[in-house]
């Protein structure tokens, strides 16, 4: 006969199996967690922002202007509406004299295809497509921003530095129909990729931000650097290659160079694209213009967007030599190099290097170090002062000033 524990006959007993651990969350919804902890500093860049765009709408409609015409519509965004509507082969000559023809080649083809996409989809027309996809860009962008700056340095730091970029004077740009916000989106995850070693994530963002703007050409050459200096700091430690940086460093720059080739087929000839920027009256003089300006500004007298462009313009070289000085990763100092080059070694339209500036957000970190251990007091200080400063300049470049943007 057999026995059982606790009388109980014809059955053995079986120990019980121990409890599963819970599932991981699948790694495709990582994104969840990290939009939490990101949710403080989108708030503040949402309340920012918003607060700057209803004091252009309010100056808008008391100068008689209507203020999604202002946002959506203002300098290069009425070129950006034009192709995303009729596509490109529009030329304009300037008055005579000036010896400037505007060629719509000029504008890459990412955000004005947004456009056309958004707006065949939703009945909402080409200028509420613009800024629907260049609010979305900003949000992004914010967040890109925060990733970056919390994984170099904590989240207080991540949460100062979108502060400090969401109150930059020109930050009005990142809510008009421009493309500073979707390359800054762009760029700015590509960087954080490159730092976390998810390579062809990094060249993929590269590539679509070098679709976006000329200097989106500074994101590629990060990633590019990022991942050379990975695969040579492996090789140096007898490690196997990966191939994923490899893919990297072929398709970050595809994007740029893609189009670029693209308007040399166009034009006829390979220098198509710088061709045309040139006509515009913008080319590459290593700097003769800036230090031109600068001069100017000493021995004479000018506007107000003027100066702060100047001061601007020294600022972010400054700001770089601390980012060197604070060791900086070299992704981010490439980036941010390239941008300044990009911005300052130009003769084009002076007081438009602070828009050329603003996806240049690694600039902003050493100020956002400094930010994040201030006492609150002094924070809240200093940031109600910039927000002042930020929404009345943004304001009057937009509604008052005829400077270019």
């Amino acid at each position: 006969m057999d026995e059982s524990p606790q009388g109980v006959t014809g059955t053995a007993t079986r120990p019980l199996a121990p409890p599963l651990p819970p599932a991981a969350p699948p790694r495709v919804w990582w994104w969840r967690a990290e939009l939490r902890r990101a949710a403080p500093a989108l708030a503040l860049f949402a309340a920012v922002r918003l607060t700057g765009v209803a004091m252009v709408a309010i100056w808008s409609v008391h100068l008689g202007r209507h203020p999604r015409n202002v946002l959506g519509l203002e300098w290069d965004g009425g070129w950006y509406w034009h192709i995303a509507r009729y596509g490109y082969g529009t030329i304009v000559q300037s008055a005579p004299g000036t010896g400037r023809v505007y060629n719509d080649l000029a504008f890459f083809p990412l955000f004005p295809g947004l456009i056309h996409a958004l707006s065949t989809v939703l009945p909402i027309g080409p200028v509420n497509a613009a800024l629907v996809i260049a609010w979305v860009g900003a949000a992004v962008a914010a967040w890109g921003v925060y990733a970056v700056g919390e994984v170099l340095h904590g989240r207080r730091v991540g949460i100062a530095l979108v502060a400090l970029w969401a109150l930059l004077p020109h930050a009005v740009v990142l809510t008009m129909a421009y493309t500073e916000s979707l390359m800054t989106a762009f760029a700015a995850w590509a960087l954080y990729a490159a730092l976390t070693n998810r390579w062809l994530t990094a060249g993929t963002l590269a590539a679509l931000a070098g679709l976006c703007r000329p200097n989106g050409i500074a994101a590629a050459a990060a990633v590019v650097v990022a991942a050379a200096a990975y695969l040579w700091q492996r090789r140096r430690d007898g490690e196997p290659t990966v191939p994923r940086a490899w893919g990297a460093v072929l398709l970050a720059p595809a994007g740029w160079l893609g189009y670029v080739a693209w308007v040399g087929l166009r034009t006829h000839s390979p220098t198509g694209y710088f061709q045309v920027q040139s006509r515009w009256g913008s080319r590459f003089d290593f700097g003769h213009y800036t230090v031109f300006m600068l001069k100017h500004l000493v021995t004479g007298h000018d506007t107000l967007v003027v100066y702060l462009t100047a001061a601007i313009a020294l600022g972010s070289v400054l700001l770089f030599l601390l980012g060197v000085l604070d060791r900086q990763p070299l992704a981010l100092l490439v980036y941010s190099a390239l941008l300044i080059t990009m911005a300052l070694g130009g003769a084009h339209y002076f007081t438009s290097r602070p828009r050329l500036l603003l996806p240049a957000f690694p600039l902003l970190i050493p100020l956002a170090l400094a930010l994040a251990r201030a006492r609150l007091r002094t924070v809240a200080v200093l940031l109600a002062g910039l927000a002042g400063f930020s929404f009345f300049y943004g304001t009057y470049l937009l509604t008052v000033s005829r400077h270019s943007l």
